[in-house]
């Protein structure tokens, strides 16, 4: 493990690389913040968002939390969500989960952590609603496939909000996307469930949710 000092050292020697590979990049940085994508995440240090997607800074707003769920009485979650898509004008909104999510895996041994258990009520509500699309597999089969229901219900939750509904109202173009990151190879997986207004919510998850199968790792 790397000392604090040690990490001090390692960001002057990346800040002079991008200089050295961009001149003016932080000056230009410090400027403007236009990025066209909200990233809904885990708080998993294994996947970081801009680097996963190949973007340098300044191209990907980020929200993360345990299990990347977007709770409607959130004001954390919801301050980003409003910022992101009102002021920044964001294009898409990406919700990403991952297999071998600790916090789905939680939720579904039922395990009793800390002041965690009760965030996690909201991953054992998905798991509850989705019985039997659980029931039958491995368990190891069941936190992967609960991970791909989570990312699903949380796009559901965010286009119920009335951030999300307002800008589709005013005709703003915004999509929210559902996607899965796996940490064995390192490559994401579209769960097939983007939405760009509202009449196509409940269509578009019940097709995602009768493909995941299809996307299993």
């Amino acid at each position: 493990m790397a000392e604090p000092s040690e990490l001090l050292a390692n960001n002057r020697a990346w800040a002079a690389a991008r200089i050295a590979e961009e001149p003016g990049f932080f000056d230009r940085l410090s400027r403007q913040q236009t990025p066209a994508y909200l990233w809904v995440g885990c708080s998993d240090s294994r996947v970081p968002a801009n680097e996963i997607v190949g973007l340098p800074p300044g191209e990907v707003f980020v929200h993360r939390n345990i299990a990347n769920v977007v709770v409607h009485s959130d004001l954390n979650a919801l301050s980003v969500l409003e910022y992101a898509v009102d002021a920044l004008r964001v294009r898409h909104v990406i919700v990403t989960g991952h297999y071998g999510c600790g916090g789905v895996r939680a939720a579904l041994e039922g395990s009793r952590i800390g002041l965690v258990d009760n965030w996690l009520r909201h991953v054992q509500d998905v798991a509850r609603v989705n019985r039997p699309l659980l029931e039958g597999l491995p368990f190891e089969r069941q936190v992967d496939r609960l991970a791909q229901l989570n990312v699903i219900a949380q796009v559901e939750n965010l286009c119920r909000t009335t951030i999300v509904q307002d800008a589709w109202r005013r005709g703003q173009v915004l999509s929210v996307h559902g996607w899965i990151y796996g940490l064995r190879d390192g490559l994401l997986g579209d769960l097939g469930v983007t939405v760009t207004q509202l009449d196509e919510l409940d269509e578009h998850v019940a097709k995602a949710q009768a493909g995941l199968g299809l996307l299993d790792p």
